[in-house]
């Protein structure tokens, strides 16, 4: 695949969590978090999303999101468990989203907010209809999913770049 090819980023929030934890990167996801993870696996299923790769927090609520989304996609990614998500800014997931081969088309980054917001209101230099006002003001809840869509190299995905193409919410 060339690296004018189009590609898209999928930025997932992890399930509910439980309010503590031994530490805030053990906290486990919550049951409601346990019930929300596989609608998440379902609606990219649904919605013919198939990454090609996912880079997933090493967090523990990110990662048990991640084993409920797996079991509801017609064929899992190859994945990497990246301690660096955890906690990432906007500069560190770019960083990350820049490691990713150019062969790969689609990459799933499941992570944290306020990182995975920011870097999808960074990313979207314009939306279908109004998924960029609805995204903002949903403030990016627990199992949230923007798709961004653009063209080029991973290494030069960079602000106002993408498209936002799609937005689910739990609610809906």
């Amino acid at each position: 695949m060339g690296t004018d090819a189009p590609r898209r980023i999928v930025l997932t929030r992890h399930a509910k969590a439980e309010p503590n934890g031994p530490d805030d990167h053990e906290r486990p996801l919550s049951a409601a978090g346990r019930l929300e993870a596989p609608g998440t696996g379902r609606w990219l299923a649904t919605a013919g999303i198939a990454p090609g790769r996912a880079l997933v927090s090493t967090a523990r609520r990110a990662r048990e999101t991640w084993e409920l989304i797996v079991p509801e996609l017609p064929a899992p990614p190859p994945t990497v468990f990246e301690d660096r998500v955890y906690e990432a800014e906007v500069a560190d997931l770019l960083a990350l989203a820049g490691e990713t081969p150019d062969e790969v088309s689609g990459l799933l980054v499941l992570g944290h907010n306020p990182g995975v917001h920011e870097l999808a209101d960074a990313l979207a230099g314009e939306s279908d209809g109004d998924l960029l006002d609805r995204m903002d003001a949903s403030g990016f809840p627990n199992s949230a999913v923007a798709v961004l869509a653009f063209t080029g190299s991973w290494k030069d995905l960079d602000a106002g770049l993408a498209r936002l193409v799609a937005f689910r919410t739990p609610e809906g």
